[in-house]
């Protein structure tokens, strides 16, 4: 079956909140006091996280990344894992992780069936590590990426939200990280929404001056929304993510779905449809109603984010 919008987008990728709560308080995702904890009965059970990615299997989507908050603090997280890959081997899952509990985590995740890691790194700088994350440490990170690569992890991506005055002076230190390493660093635009709304201008920074130095030294291929380059005699790629200078709409073949059960069309609408308590033709009518509302592009180079979250709220 394919699921498929009203502009004629294949939906094939669901990204599936499972916890707000996150063990940082990254500045542009979390409020700095952090987030009040809801009660266990607000938010998504196992049993009703597993329902909603099996529903959406039988509709067409065959890749799943559990987000947050932090995914990892979620109690039950390695059973919703095990749940996922039980509906169907088929699906492609993935979790994105701030890294810090994947020295105690990384085996159990890779024997639950998770295919995919990507760990969140925005510098390399112990102080301005701590400056973004607030109360994480940069050593707990590094050692979660070890951790993936010892329990059997390939093609790991790390992420990097680069930021103007406080992390863009460490693209050189970035890019040499896939010189002896697989990885495929990610660098991502940052966008207009929730905390980082009211000094976004200052804060952004485009990736089209790293593009222009990639294009001379490097050949591109295309994975999912990333331009991916690899620079010669090294082993990892250098992937670039912009939905601001390049935004890549057209091609969106994902919804999202937030810890509390709510289906956002687009990370950054307004509009939320509730699947709480929605069960068997219930829910997949409700989902294939969702992917109509998709909208045809968001309007963040005009009008900023519609999104009422913060990420962490959202699924980041």
């Amino acid at each position: 079956m394919s699921l498929t919008d009203t502009f004629g987008r294949t939906i094939k990728y669901l990204r599936l909140s499972v916890t707000d709560l996150c063990n940082y308080r990254c500045i542009y995702c979390m409020p700095e006091k952090g987030v009040c904890k809801k009660e266990h009965c607000d938010i998504l059970s196992i049993e009703e996280l597993t329902e909603i990615v099996e529903a959406a299997y039988e509709l067409g989507v065959t890749k799943v990344r559990l987000t947050g908050g932090e995914p990892l603090i979620r109690r039950g997280i390695l059973t919703l894992c095990r749940n996922i890959k039980e509906i169907s081997p088929e699906i492609e899952l993935g979790i994105t992780t701030n890294g810090s509990l994947l020295p105690k985590m990384a085996r159990q995740l890779k024997d639950a069936g998770v295919d995919r890691l990507n760990i969140s790194l925005d510098t390399l700088d112990e102080e301005a590590f701590r400056t973004i994350t607030r109360i994480g440490k940069l050593s707990g990170t590094l050692d979660g990426i070890h951790a993936a690569e010892e329990a059997g992890f390939k093609n790991i991506k790390i992420n990097t939200v680069l930021m103007n005055g406080v992390n863009d002076g460490e693209i050189s230190n970035m890019l040499r990280l896939t010189k002896d390493h697989p990885y495929q660093i990610r660098f991502i635009e940052l966008m207009p929404i929730g905390e980082v709304k009211s000094h976004y201008c200052e804060c952004f920074k485009s990736l089209d001056g790293l593009e222009e130095y990639l294009r001379e030294h490097a050949q591109m291929t295309v994975d999912g929304v990333a331009r991916v380059y690899r620079l010669p005699e090294h082993q990892g790629t250098i992937g670039l993510i912009s939905p601001i200078s390049h935004s890549f709409c057209s091609g969106c073949d994902k919804i999202r779905v937030t810890a509390d059960g709510k289906l956002k069309p687009c990370l950054h609408s307004e509009e939320e449809i509730d699947l709480r308590g929605l069960h068997g033709e219930m829910l997949k009518t409700a989902i294939i109603d969702g992917v109509r509302h998709k909208p045809l592009k968001h309007n963040l180079d005009t009008e900023g984010s519609d999104a009422k979250r913060n990420m962490n709220e959202i699924g980041g």
